[in-house]
């Protein structure tokens, strides 16, 4: 049996096969001369001390010990082209892996999705960045993979209790992603990674007999009593089938509209909203590794903030070390940011989403829309911001000093945002008690993260679709919706997840609770 044993090293000894080796004969009291392999199983970086550690956990084989370290393999998926229809509407990571677990338990998808497959989506983004031109079908949010595809690939995620969180990233390792993601504290596949493995794993779905049609909107829900029959498509095509997953995203506005208008009961949920900051990744490095250069053994540094300022949260979000920020409206007439890293993370300047926690009584002025208010509040938000920056794709922006001391920067310099930025003091943009949080809390961040409140700071507004402000409830048990049999709410836009991971793992139960009606 090999030696599982944990221990810390230096960043140089970590990425050195033969001086690591050392470190373990020490640490374990193996001859160095008798271990044949030394497998990482998990990395973590500690950056408390001047002194960088990196906490490593490991196996030690030692000659003539069988080696056990193996490919991961895919499942045994099964042939479903014949079987009963599920209808999973949305094709990002919570519809993705709902679709492969139905096939996985002899259950045939048919998975809808309003937007392109990932090789269209890329022509939509460049007319997003260049052109300022919004496809509201196909864009950032919506395609093929969803939000996630183009947004970072981050698979780190607190929720341990929601599910089998290495069954998924093992998965993700099968269709393609490093194995690396096994190891990592924070795993991370990359913008550029992501696309391939989308498409295969849509590949795999139609292989077995499923279905994956794009292009195709979901454009009305229909139910007999109080029972799912089916959906009805913007090409006019009736699809039938008593059980729907619905696992639109964050930002199928158009959805919780229809839910509404139905009067099939959502609420109002809580989420954040602010601004999306960059720093120069170099500036990060120095505060985080307290250092001049970061070297060549370590990764670009992220970093993590969090205050009660005034009374609310006010935090970092999907922070992407040596990152760009990106477009991400939805519709004409609206801009949002949000940020990405490739997998190398080896550019220039590092992002995060800065947002504050609002509350139910922020959305007063949109009360009579119930639960659709804070749906409201966030598109004004976006539109007042269109408006202020120019009425393109450009967005608000100012330095972070010069934000906080209500100052308009007298010129910003070129950012990673491609479609650029405008000069405006961003008090403009947001209501009046969510600009004194901000303003206030990046004055607490530079007390916590000496040489983080700086000029050099570029904010960049807004940062709006953090989360769903809509919940679709459902029934703990059955995860059916609460009023309507046979309709699953799904993943991040029903309010039930918060990322790539959480949403797959969501996916996943939802699928496990439909095949359980045919067992």
């Amino acid at each position: 049996m090999p030696t599982e044993i944990l221990l810390q090293v230096s960043p140089l000894h970590a990425a050195t096969p033969d001086l690591l080796k050392m470190d373990v004969a020490k640490t374990s009291r193996i001859p160095a001369q008798e271990i044949a392999h030394v497998q990482i199983l998990k990395r973590s970086i500690d950056a408390r001390q001047k002194n960088i550690r990196i906490n490593l956990k490991v196996q030690v084989f030692t000659k003539g010990e069988p080696l056990t370290v193996s490919d991961v393999p895919l499942p045994q998926y099964p042939q479903v082209g014949s079987r009963p229809e599920v209808v999973v509407v949305g094709a990002g990571p919570g519809g993705l892996f709902a679709a492969l677990q139905l096939i996985e338990l002899g259950l045939k998808p048919i998975v809808l999705e309003r937007g392109k497959d990932v090789r269209g989506r890329r022509r939509d983004l460049r007319a997003i960045n260049q052109d300022h031109i919004v496809n509201p079908d196909s864009n950032y949010c919506f395609g093929e993979g969803g939000a996630g595809t183009y947004s970072d690939g981050k698979l780190y995620t607190r929720s341990k209790k929601r599910g089998d969180i290495d069954r998924i990233l093992r998965l993700f390792v099968a269709f393609g992603a490093s194995a690396d993601i096994l190891v990592e504290a924070h795993p991370h596949i990359g913008t550029n990674k992501l696309p391939k493995i989308i498409s295969d794993m849509r590949d795999m779905i139609r292989y077995c007999g499923g279905e994956v049609r794009f292009d195709t909107k979901v454009t009305d829900l229909l139910i007999a009593g109080n029972q799912m029959q089916g959906v009805l498509t913007s090409q006019g095509e009736t699809i039938r089938s008593p059980h729907v997953i619905l696992a639109t995203g964050h930002s199928a506005r158009d959805i919780f509209e229809l839910l509404y208008r139905k009067k099939i009961f959502i609420e109002a949920k809580p989420f954040a909203l602010g601004v999306r900051a960059e720093h120069p990744q170099s500036l990060i490095d120095s505060i985080q590794y307290h250092c001049d250069t970061r070297g060549e053994y370590l990764p670009p540094a992220p970093y993590s903030l969090v205050k009660q300022v005034h009374g609310r949260g006010m935090y970092s979000f999907c922070m992407c070390p040596g990152g760009v920020i990106a477009p991400c409206a939805t519709s004409p007439g609206e801009v949002v940011t949000n940020g990405w890293s490739p997998s190398k993370r080896d550019q220039a300047t590092a992002n995060s989403g800065i947002v504050v926690e609002l509350r139910p009584e922020d959305f007063k002025k949109y009360h009579h829309l119930g639960p659709l208010a804070g749906m409201a509040f966030q598109r004004e938000i976006e539109q007042r911001a269109w408006h202020l920056a120019g009425e393109s794709q450009r967005v608000p922006a100012q330095r972070m000093v010069d934000f906080s001391s209500g100052k308009v920067s007298s010129e910003i310099p070129k950012t990673s945002y491609l479609p650029g930025t405008t000069p405006v003091e961003l008090g403009e943009v947001f209501p009046g008690f969510l600009t004194q949080v901000l303003r206030d809390g990046f004055r607490e961040f530079g007390k916590s993260m000496k040489g983080y409140f700086t000029n050099e700071a570029i904010l960049h507004a807004p940062e709006s679709r953090t989360s769903s402000p809509v919940r679709i409830p459902r029934d703990p048990d059955t995860l059916e919706h609460v009023q309507i049999k046979g309709l699953y709410p799904c993943g991040e836009g029903a309010g039930y997840a918060g990322g790539i991971v959480s949403a797959a793992i969501d996916g996943e139960k939802c699928a496990r609770m439909v095949a359980a009606q045919y067992t």
